[in-house]
């Protein structure tokens, strides 16, 4: 069980992704949402990802607001597109 904070490093980690600050930008700026697709929704997450992204957000959990801090970093291209 995990019993500290939960920061974007974490988030990754528990993703089973590289957690360094390079790793991350690069998932991030290659990993855009396409418009009206939820975050968990996307074809880049395997599906125990996918489960996990879900699960926490709809329990709006610890991990809820790094969940979300991710979805918007990945719908970046969309904010600066509007």
């Amino acid at each position: 069980m995990f019993d500290g904070q939960p920061t974007l490093e974490l988030l990754f980690e528990q993703l089973g992704l590289d957690a360094d600050q390079a790793s991350m930008d690069q998932f991030i700026e290659s990993h855009q949402l396409p418009e009206g697709v939820m975050m968990h929704q996307a074809d880049f997450w395997s599906d125990a990802q996918r489960q996990f992204l879900s699960s926490h957000w709809q329990k709006d959990d610890e991990w809820a607001i790094v969940v979300d801090t991710l979805n918007e970093l990945l719908s970046q291209n969309l904010q600066k597109n509007k």
